[in-house]
């Protein structure tokens, strides 16, 4: 799995995709419903991607798909997001 994000709490996460529905991530630990996760994006420059956890879903592989909310999203942040999403 390609990094996108460090988990402030452990762990690490890829962007699947980011929409006007919300932000899709596929993570190495779980987050329940409710919950807000913070992480550090990777590259530069340091930024930190903060995260209203909607539905945490448990894969076969052992990882999980977090859908959400991003909080306090720059329109900076957006297009770096969204360009990860893209690269895969």
């Amino acid at each position: 799995m390609s990094t996108h994000l460090a988990w402030a709490s452990g762990g690490e996460a890829r962007v699947v995709s980011l929409g006007a529905g919300g932000i899709v991530l596929r993570s190495t630990v779980p987050s329940p419903p409710g919950s807000r996760i913070e992480g550090a994006l990777a590259g530069e420059p340091p930024a930190k991607l903060r995260v209203k956890i909607h539905a945490c879903r448990r894969q076969a592989e052992g990882d999980f798909v977090l859908e959400g909310r991003p909080l306090d999203m720059t329109r900076e942040l957006r297009e770096r997001v969204e360009g990860m999403a893209r690269a895969g």
